[in-house]
């Protein structure tokens, strides 16, 4: 008989390619990863890694109970979930990985939502970068996490990990705005809008009254859209290598020209704050406007793009019916921001 925790093994080492990465990835040694592989070949009765120097590579046989460890992998995690909902109510841990807008705008209420409802689940929170967040939800470290995914930039695909989608929201290009800051000058400071679902409708119109125009369609005579607009402008981008900032980068490039890295910065607060001061430009979503001080907000130029970002809820292959990943998602749902526009 197969051992399962080896198949595990084999289906990362297919994934991620050196023994040294999946014992980084599941907290093992080198030398014990390589240990439990060997025992899983004689247990196949096959060579299933062929080693070449300090480098393994699968073989056709190993390529092949690899992907049959993908499989049964799945079918454990339908039969967890099978039990879960047998047991009634949801229950225990519930490990969640999320973005960082996504902590401050959807996870506050969703939680408070939560706990009402099942007392006896027990959310754990981990701020993540969403590529991170799938790969860490495969290696078995999370339950469930919330992804995003942004026009112009490529969909997370992880094997073994699926998702659905909850919402979408817009984006917009932010700039300095001189004029109101002229008009406004002397004007005391606004709270920061709460985490609750009224305030932020109330973030969302005092944007659309003071700052934000109307979507970016190239009026009829116009010579440029509002983002060749800013061709010349000093940008504020999300770390290289994030969705974010894939995305910037190739909605500038459809637009004509590659923006003008001036500053790298992932906190949208931290981002029109910036924008506001005359730092340069940037391009954010509906929620990382909703957590930021009404006066940055009153001092930046919005402009509402044809452009979105999707929120989804991702789990491992088999268990999206679990009752907790179900709860979690259901709560997500009611208690959504009304400047997000529900999907699925």
């Amino acid at each position: 008989m197969l051992d399962v925790r080896r198949l595990r093994l084999l289906r990362e080492l297919a994934h991620r390619g050196t023994i040294a990465a999946v014992a980084d990835a599941l907290a093992f040694t080198p030398s014990a990863v390589s240990q439990q592989l060997s025992a899983l070949e004689r247990e196949a009765g096959l060579p299933l890694l062929e080693r070449t120097g300090r480098s393994v590579a699968l073989t056709p046989a190993g390529a092949a109970l690899a992907a049959h460890a993908e499989a049964v992998l799945a079918r454990l995690e339908e039969a967890e979930t099978d039990l879960a909902a047998r047991r009634g109510a949801p229950a225990g841990p519930l490990r969640i990985g999320t973005f960082s807008s996504g902590a401050r705008s959807l996870l506050p209420d969703a939680l408070a939502r939560l706990a009402a409802e099942h007392p006896a689940l027990e959310p754990r929170v981990a701020e993540l970068d969403p590529v991170e967040a799938a790969d860490r939800l495969r290696a078995g470290e999370l339950d469930v996490a919330l992804l995003h995914r942004y026009d112009f930039a490529p969909r997370i695909s992880v094997p073994g990990v699926q998702s659905r989608a909850l919402f979408t929201e817009a984006l917009h290009l932010a700039e300095p705005d001189s004029a109101s800051a002229g008009a406004d000058a002397g004007a005391g400071d606004t709270a920061t809008t709460s985490a609750s679902a009224s305030a932020y409708a109330h973030a969302s119109r005092r944007s659309a009254e003071a700052s934000v125009e109307a979507p970016a369609e190239t009026p009829a005579g116009a010579s440029e859209s509002p983002l060749a607009a800013c061709r010349d402008a000093a940008w504020i981008l999300a770390t290289p290598g994030t969705l974010c900032h894939t995305m910037t980068v190739r909605a500038c490039e459809a637009a004509g020209f590659t923006p003008q890295a001036r500053h790298h910065v992932d906190d949208f607060a931290a981002v029109l704050s910036m924008v506001a001061a005359g730092l340069g430009v940037a391009l954010v979503p509906e929620l990382g406007i909703a957590h930021t001080p009404a006066e940055t907000v009153r001092r930046t130029r919005l402009t509402r793009l044809p452009l979105a970002r999707e929120t989804q809820v991702a789990y491992r292959a088999g268990a999206g019916r679990h009752p907790a990943i179900r709860a979690f998602a259901e709560a997500l749902r009611a208690t959504a921001p009304p400047a997000l526009t529900p999907l699925g």
